[in-house]
């Protein structure tokens, strides 16, 4: 199975798949409104915004399983962000990145891309990956590294065939 065929949800509950990215860059983030890292949705819309052009998206998957700092609904969600950030960048439905109810993507992304000495739990919100044309998993992104620095990363996934 690719990154494109796993099955999630939009935020607005519609069940699809990654299918429609297949071919750019990805930089999917568990994203949460009521984080210490929060403020980072403004460096992720700035990133979508400055690259989309050259077939560039930010996926955000709000969690809530760190501290209850993702409590919203989906209206609560898409508004917070809307209002407050000004995100345009697609946000998909709530979903869980560690446990028994781990979301397949993350599963996925976790066993394509450990973290540090090898381990696979998302750590915190904004744990980002970087997901490159052809569908690999290049980098893996602790939540205080933050949208600027992820930039030479880009760009060089905008050179890969």
């Amino acid at each position: 199975m690719t990154v494109y065929e796993i099955p999630v949800r939009t935020l607005a509950g519609e069940p699809t798949t990654l299918e429609a990215y297949r071919g750019q860059v990805l930089l999917i983030v568990n994203v949460a409104s009521r984080c210490g890292f929060t403020p980072q949705y403004e460096g992720l819309e700035a990133l979508y915004r400055h690259h989309r052009e050259r077939g560039f998206s930010v996926l955000g998957f709000p969690c809530d399983q760190f501290a209850h700092q993702e409590p919203g609904n989906a209206a609560e969600i898409r508004d917070f962000c809307t209002l407050t950030y000004d995100v345009t960048f697609p946000l998909f439905a709530k979903i869980e990145v560690n446990g028994r109810n781990t979301h397949p993507l993350y599963n996925f992304l976790k066993r394509a891309k450990p973290g540090i000495l090898g381990t696979r739990a998302i750590k915190w919100n904004f744990t980002k990956f970087l997901i490159g044309r052809q569908g690999e998993v290049g980098q893996r992104y602790a939540p205080f590294v933050t949208p600027t620095v992820i930039e030479t990363d880009l760009k060089r996934a905008f050179e890969d065939p």
